[in-house]
């Protein structure tokens, strides 16, 4: 069991302190909790592979992002995101592809993840046409007692068009599910469930109960 105490003990003090100057002054902490957070994301990337394949062959380095914030997605002044985080998907974290997330943050935001967040128009129109087409099957794995059990809240519904997108009847009966923008669950941890021993179980577990949904969002963004 990898100690994560002192990972989130870095996130809490940059939270406080988001600047490159406090950055640069406390390097070795930095590098110490990348370090350890590397070791765990190594830990369930090994596992994870175990139940899908199409993560076999990569490695942490392919997975975990960056901390320094990406410009086009910078809406304060912080250099630096207050999480580390990671991305286990088909060919890495940059990928379209629908996958599995964990992200290490102080004071309870911790989150598991698994779906495809907001993707692009091609492969939304797509998942889209496969939940019209194969609706039972959708709703069957959405509802699935293993997925609910892990993620109580179900799909997250806060990215959703207000009417219905282009195609499609405002009046078909899972409008609700066709207005969506994005195909994700997720549930967060406090720091002391983050500290238990058993922290990388209860990730794999949640992963593992997503699986089949993953499965369902790639096939439909692959197409014929």
């Amino acid at each position: 069991m990898t100690d994560l105490a002192p990972v989130l003990d870095f996130l809490r003090q940059l939270k406080q302190n988001n600047s490159k100057p406090w950055m640069d002054a406390h390097r070795a902490e930095y590098q110490r909790a990348r370090k350890l957070y590397t070791a765990l994301v190594a830990d369930l990337l090994q596992r994870a592979q175990q139940f899908e394949p199409a993560l076999t062959a990569l490695s942490p380095s392919d997975v975990m992002y960056r901390i320094n914030k990406n410009d086009r997605f910078q809406q304060s002044d912080e250099p630096y995101k207050n999480h580390m985080g990671a991305g286990l998907k088909r060919d890495g974290r940059q990928s379209p592809w629908a996958g599995y997330f964990v992200a290490l943050e102080a004071g309870g935001e911790t989150y598991v993840g698994a779906g495809r967040w907001q993707p692009e128009p091609q492969q939304l129109a797509r998942i889209r046409q496969e939940i019209h087409y194969n609706a039972d099957a959708f709703h069957a794995l959405r509802q699935a007692p293993a997925l609910l059990r892990e993620f109580p809240k179900g799909l997250d519904m806060s990215q959703a068009l207000r009417t219905a997108p282009k195609g499609y009847d405002r009046n078909d009966p899972d409008i609700e599910w066709l207005r969506l923008k994005s195909f994700f669950v997720w549930r967060s941890f406090s720091d002391k469930e983050v500290l238990r021993p058993d922290f990388p179980e209860r990730v794999l577990a949640a992963w593992q109960a997503a699986q089949p949904l993953v499965g369902f969002l790639n096939e439909a963004m692959m197409g014929d």
